[in-house]
């Protein structure tokens, strides 16, 4: 139990912070309904509910993921938040299917009249202060995780290095994108059906909310796949490699592979040398390759081989930065 409550301790903050506003969020959006009987309310309260479930799920992953490699599982524990975020998305794409139905319903056979405006407008107007701030939370998490100052308006920052953050962040950063953008829809739907009385507007903005949901739930869904499945993380392989080719030791690299483990990288090289060299001193050079390759960012294990020299040069790479670096002060 000790165990499990330091893990938690570790687990990632926007995630769970996110999950409480949200479950505050949804449980005030569903009174807010019950009173109102706004279909975008209640489409925003489904979602505020999804999010929420969503985010707790990744938080507890994303915490069981730092989980120290053991005989029985010796690659570690890291691919378990993908498959977590995996199990989260089917909760929010029930929603979305929810959300669109209901939208549909109210859009076909629209309301006569709106009650509880000043409620749901209100309740609106808190979700879009809330959401925001979570956001921008996330949007900060992100440019801390690929070691980039934060500048401008960090929203729009964090979005350029997004596909480098950690899956638990940018999860939570792509959700309450969808949330705070669902917030100010509805928010102007109500006000517009108010003055106009165009209540379908109302039913259209609920199916917008739902298919903002469900591109959130493919695109959470493919890089979470791709992730338990094992993906090479392209930027950081080009990087490592280079740095392996500036050892004078090393002619050439016959195979490297940088495989992402959740938040972590997996480095597993082979590198050719001078057949001549003794056993002891490639031995040395070993040493010195391993602690440089695990002092890059989220590199967390190393397993490196020698093999004679074939005379053939098979790494052709341009020597280059990963992403979280170009952006480094």
């Amino acid at each position: 139990m000790g165990e499990l409550f330091k893990l938690l301790k570790d687990g990632n903050k926007p995630s769970l912070l996110a999950a409480f506003v949200n479950t505050f969020l949804g449980t005030i959006k569903g009174v807010a309904f019950f009173f109102t009987g706004n279909v975008a309310m209640f489409a925003e309260m489904m979602h505020s509910f999804g999010d929420a479930a969503n985010q707790f799920f990744v938080f507890i992953g994303s915490a069981l993921a730092k989980k120290a490699p053991t005989p029985k599982f010796p690659n570690g524990y890291g691919r378990i938040v993908n498959l977590v975020c995996l199990g989260a998305v089917l909760i929010v794409a029930i929603l979305s299917y929810e959300t669109i139905k209901e939208g549909w319903h109210h859009f076909v056979h629209p309301a006569t009249e709106s009650s509880g405006v000043l409620i749901a407008l209100g309740v609106l107007a808190i979700g879009i202060i809330l959401e925001g701030f979570v956001l921008n939370k996330a949007a900060k998490e992100v440019l801390h995780e690929v070691s980039v100052e934060p500048k401008g308006i960090i929203i729009f920052q964090s979005a350029k290095y997004l596909k480098r953050a950690k899956p638990a962040t940018k999860l939570v950063w792509m959700e309450d994108l969808v949330a705070t953008s669902g917030n100010v829809l509805a928010f102007l739907a109500i006000v517009i059906a108010y003055f106009t009385e165009f209540y379908r507007l109302e039913g259209f903005i609920s199916m917008v909310i739902g298919l903002m949901m469900f591109y959130v739930v493919g695109r959470v869904f493919l890089d979470n796949a791709r992730g338990a499945i094992g993906e090479t993380d392209e930027e950081m392989l080009v990087h490592i490699g280079n740095l392996v080719m500036e050892d004078p030791h090393v002619t050439d690299i016959a195979r490297l592979e940088v495989i992402k483990e959740g938040e972590f990288l997996h480095v597993e090289l082979i590198a050719e040398t001078d057949p001549s060299l003794s056993l002891a001193y490639l031995d040395d050079v070993r040493d010195h390759l391993t602690t440089l390759l695990l002092n890059q960012k989220g590199v967390t294990k190393v397993t490196l081989a020698f093999d004679e020299d074939n005379g053939e040069r098979s790494w052709t790479h341009i020597a280059t930065k990963p992403e979280s670096e170009k952006g480094m002060i």
